[in-house]
């Protein structure tokens, strides 16, 4: 997915420069010369990140890095700071203020692209964090424990039976074919048939849809999914 980059800056010639190298290096550029619609601007796209010029008209660029960080939707948005302020205490206050990173003119555009990747490698891998407890209606798996519990009951499953659910909570909505589900519960190097699947999934479920309760729904011809 191509990732939105939003450029608030009020001189149209580093706007100009910025989006023509962004867009040539894949990225998706937007931007505002005013501070006051580039927030607003920010909260319509929501970008994957901001570079945001500190001296502005109207609001300096760190009273909208503020506003960006008190901001529920924009809060954990990466933000790159773009001044000619080069003295160490400036620095200081846009790092203390939430900038993610900091730059200043003039740069070098492959400075630039190398400190945006940085700054988006970090997020993606924050953000991307495995979660510790996956759940469906009133099922709740723990990852960290491995356990798994239904109405706060402990349900004792197997190891094949538990990495059979945890797939499918990780992908939940989503069907998942017989194939990918044995590839990636029993291993490539596993060379028995797709039936084994089905029969782990029936023992899977005469566990959790002990009740009546349907859980996992089987897509005739393909595999399964939990929703």
């Amino acid at each position: 997915m191509e990732e939105k980059i939003l450029v608030i800056d009020d001189e149209m010639h580093i706007v100009e420069l910025l989006k023509f190298n962004l867009e040539v290096n894949g990225y998706i550029v937007d931007y505002s010369l005013d501070s006051f619609e580039g927030y607003h601007k920010a909260k319509e796209l929501k970008p994957n990140l901001i570079l945001l010029d500190w001296m502005l008209p109207n609001i300096s660029g760190i009273d909208v890095l503020k506003k960006i960080r008190e901001d529920e939707d924009l809060k954990d948005t990466p933000v790159i700071m773009l001044t000619a302020k080069n003295m160490e205490r400036d620095k200081v206050k846009g790092l203390e203020e939430g900038a993610d990173d900091y730059i200043t003119k003039p740069f070098g555009i492959k400075e630039l692209l190398a400190r945006i990747n940085s700054v988006l490698r970090r997020y993606n891998m924050t953000t991307n964090k495995v979660e510790d407890v996956l759940t469906v209606k009133d099922i709740r798996m723990d990852l960290i424990k491995h356990e798994v519990t239904k109405k706060d009951k402990k349900i004792d499953l197997t190891i094949k039976e538990f990495d059979l659910l945890k797939l499918l909570l990780q992908n939940k909505g989503k069907v998942l074919s017989r194939n990918f589900l044995l590839d990636k519960v029993w291993g490539y190097e596993y060379f028995g048939e797709t039936r084994t699947v089905d029969v782990h999934i029936r023992y899977l479920r005469k566990k959790i849809e002990n009740d009546g309760e349907k859980y996992i729904e089987t897509i005739r011809g393909i595999g399964y999914k939990i929703s």
